[in-house]
């Protein structure tokens, strides 16, 4: 099934490239190297407010990418995206293709709605909610062929499908255009890169345009594996991606434009290395048994000589396999020259599968307790025959008003959102613990230890979240404006789980028995899932505001003050029984910002922001630490107060023709003032030791450096047109140590500071050929640095961390035709 994945796409990609190429190579010819949407300071076009404005214009915290800077940059998953934007933040604990945003110090975590929205044409992320983080974001392949990626901060809750905490991330893909044109693109470089992109535009008729766009990339991992057992290396790149778009001109007001995509990424998954272990864990407890497993384990390391960039991981098929495809329609009718009305409409569904080692661990058990090469994985989460990790199909509708009265001093808008979320069967898996495992999902298990056991997740989801909004901006003067914005958002959730545990026969028997996972409302053996069936509800309705004065001196300077409510819904997560839900977080939001342009020989902008959030009920991530012979597990509670501050920076400047630098920077103080925990009752405190939220009173936010810096050179040699358009780029980027876990150790909790350097050059149609030539290479110094902590310290004191990519270098080659 794999090897079929895998030819059909680079079939795919190979016949679009003969099929774009072969017709339309008779229209290619010699063209002045065209100027990239972007180029231009000072008129940077985006939709934070969802209407096209000039970037300078626009009173938000903004980053923007055009498709030239994410290509320079390399940003292939979500994940890249973070590395180059100041106060974006990721979270990559279960690797980059499961990786989760955050802004400003608001992140997401297992079970929790997204605080960073994803959107792509205007569409939220389609839901998810497995046992590990993934979905409600983009696909692998979403980076190419764009228009723009737009990076807004603070709370979007009044304008934005979706109500979030920390910001917004939009992806605006191009548009079909009325220009026939193509292009194909392939690249090759270190780690056995090859990577196949193409696109083709069509106008069909005067009113119906068509693009395709593909996209298949492929790399070996970086991790070697040196266990002897599964892949040779981890954390490669495997993806597919495609999208097909329409606009059709029905009326010269009506416009329908569809968009169809598809993407599949299957890698070998995540392995993180083992750092640090506890060498003196207790006798009384299962961290006694994983703690001088792993101790065992860096020995081995040791002896071998190992690199911060090896494993040792005995999983003989990891895989993360993610699928989603999705349609979106919009429609626009331009009903006067004051009103224009707007329908979105969207489906989409999303599947996971997955098998992974949490620890990356190849454990023996201490031969003193249990005798001699007594093998056993920690927990070895697989999948369940016939179901999926993850699998939830998304629904939404969206019908949005927009106006103008008195000449253009009032422009308004107004709508209506529904989102419906609803589970294509079970989220369902099987995670063997403290076992022995050549297949979880078929229950392929030993019981060396005497007391390991099979938890097999199964639960369905149902999301309803609607919403009414408004907002409108009124012109007092030519100078001074005022904008009010107002939602209210009705959210639920009803959940429903039929989890429980396969008991094993100690030594190599076989299973033994069926129990519930859930200790606290059922008792003895069972002898089907549906004997543990529970279902609940968590319900809330809550509105969020905005006001925001604006002043505007002269046309290339803003001076603006705002004040926002934000909200993110409550939750559930039944892998926790007795703590499986948590209420809604707030923040309010106080921002104030100039935004400023000059032109001339000179040209650049310079916009500066600062901000104050009060952040309360806040969800924090926590481990929860059990009593043996239960490993516990990890889940979210409201945990209190937080305040967060900081200044940000976004600059460009071109002080001579060909030359253009951009700058951005963060400084983010976001310190979590109190911290309460909930008290266990009695029937939890058989299953839990107690709760260690991952941050505490006085420290940092998790993910949340205090300096982040990027600054972005590139550089057009002086040459004559018949030569091309060479160009020389380099971008560095400076990122303060971290937390990543509060109650880790800080050799495993606290992600070093990081200096990364990336280069490109490129030669753009050299001699008047329709060729593009490119070289680019990412972490230039090669830095070795961790971007996760495993986050298992406490409970099973294994310290492990993940590592960031290394060196990556390559070559591309574009071909275009067309008008």
């Amino acid at each position: 099934m794999r090897d079929t994945f895998s030819n059909s796409a680079w079939i795919a990609t190979s016949a679009l490239a003969w099929a774009v190429a072969a017709p339309c190579a008779a229209v290619a010819q010699e063209k002045a190297p065209q100027q990239v949407a972007g180029d231009d300071i000072g008129m940077i076009v985006v939709t934070a407010r969802r209407v096209e404005e000039r970037l300078q214009d626009v009173p938000i915290s903004i980053t923007v990418f055009n498709q030239k800077q994410v290509t320079e940059r390399n940003i292939v998953v979500a994940s890249d995206l973070a590395t180059y934007t100041p106060s974006l933040s990721v979270n990559q604990r279960y690797g980059p293709e499961k990786s989760s945003f955050g802004i400003r110090g608001f992140n997401q975590d297992i079970g929790t709605a997204p605080s960073v929205g994803v959107y792509f044409a205007d569409v939220v992320g389609a839901r998810a909610n497995g046992g590990t983080t993934s979905g409600n974001s983009v696909g692998a392949g979403a980076f190419m062929d764009l228009q723009s990626v737009q990076v807004l901060k603070g709370p979007q809750g009044t304008l934005q499908g979706r109500n979030t905490t920390g910001g917004a991330v939009l992806l605006v893909p191009n548009k079909p255009t009325g220009r026939l044109e193509g292009w194909v693109e392939g690249s090759a470089g270190n780690y056995d890169m090859v990577r196949g992109q193409a696109m083709l535009n069509v106008p069909v008729t005067d009113t119906l345009r068509v693009r395709l766009a593909v996209d298949r990339n492929k790399r070996d991992g970086y991790m070697k594996n040196h266990s002897g057992i599964g892949p040779d290396a981890y954390n490669d790149t495997n993806y597919f991606a495609a999208r097909f778009s329409i606009v059709g001109d029905l009326t010269p007001n009506l416009e329908n434009y569809t968009i169809m995509s598809y993407n599949h990424s299957f890698s070998k998954g995540f392995a993180s290395r083992q750092l640090i272990c506890d060498s003196n864990p207790g006798f009384s407890s299962a961290k006694f048994i994983t703690a001088l497993a792993s101790c065992d384990q860096i020995a081995r390391q040791k002896a071998r000589g190992d690199g911060y960039l090896d494993v040792d991981v005995d999983n003989p098929d990891p895989h993360v396999d993610l699928e989603q495809w999705q349609i979106i329609n919009t429609t626009t009718w331009k009903a006067s020259d004051t009103l224009t009305i707007k329908n979105i409409t969207s489906y989409a569904e999303f599947r996971e599968d997955s098998r992974f080692n949490l620890a990356s661990e190849n454990f023996t058990a201490p031969a003193f307790a249990f005798g001699p090469g007594v093998k056993y994985q920690y927990v070895q989460i697989a999948g369940s025959p016939g179901r999926y990790a993850a699998s939830q199909s998304t629904f939404t509708e969206e019908l949005q008003l927009q106006g103008n009265l008195w000449d253009g001093r009032l422009i308004w808008q107004a709508g209506g959102y529904m989102e419906l979320a609803r589970p294509l069967g079970f989220n369902a898996g099987r995670s063997a613990i403290f076992l022995n495992c050549t297949n979880p999902t078929t229950l392929s298990c030993t019981n060396p230890l005497g007391f390991g056991y099979v938890a097999q997740a199964a639960t369905k989801y149902n999301y309803d979240n609607n919403g009414l909004y408004a907002q409108a901006t009124y012109k007092l003067t030519d100078q001074f404006s005022l904008t009010g914005g107002f939602r209210y958002t009705f959210d639920k959730i009803h959940g429903v789980t039929e989890g429980t545990q396969v008991t094993f026969a100690p030594g190599s028997g076989g299973p033994n028995g069926l129990i519930c996972n859930d200790k606290v409302r059922f008792s003895g053996q069972v002898t089907n899932q549906s004997q543990c069936h529970f279902e609940l509800d968590n319900n809330s309705s809550k509105p969020t505001w905005l006001v925001d004065v604006d002043y505007k001196p002269t046309e290339d300077i803003l001076v603006y003050a705002k004040y926002a409510r934000g909200y993110r819904q409550g939750g559930i997560n039944f892998t926790n029984p007795g703590l499986e839900t948590w209420q809604p977080e707030k923040v309010d939001a106080y921002e104030i910002g100039v935004k400023t342009s000059w032109t001339g020989a000179v040209r650049g902008t310079f916009n500066v922001a600062a901000f104050y959030n009060d952040f309360s009920n806040q969800q924090i991530f926590s481990n929860l630490i059990g009593v043996p012979p239960y490993p516990g597990g990890a889940g979210i509670v409201n945990a209190g107060k937080s305040r967060i501050k900081g200044v940000e920076v976004d600059a460009s400047l071109n002080p001579f023709r060909g030359f253009r630098l951009d700058v951005g920077y963060t400084y983010l103080d976001a310190k979590i003032t109190s911290i309460t925990v909930p008290e266990l009752t009695t029937a939890q405190q058989a299953i839990y030791l107690r709760i260690e939220p991952t941050a505490a009173a006085g420290q940092p936010l998790t993910l949340t450096p205090k300096n982040k810096a990027t600054i972005s050179g590139s550089y057009d040699l002086p040459l004559p047109d018949r030569v091309g358009r060479i160009s020389l780029g380099a971008t560095y980027v400076h990122t303060d140590s971290q937390i990543a876990n509060a109650t880790d150790p800080v050799a495993v909790g606290v992600l070093p500071a990081t200096d990364l350097l990336n280069l490109n050059v490129s030669w753009g149609k050299p001699f008047g050929s329709p060729v593009d030539l490119s070289f680019f290479a990412t972490n230039v110094t090669n830095q070795i640095y961790a971007v996760s902590s495993g986050g298992q310290y406490s409970g099973s004191g294994i310290g492990d961390i993940l590592l960031g990519q290394p060196r990556m270098y390559g070559f591309r080659l574009r071909y275009s035709f067309g008008n």
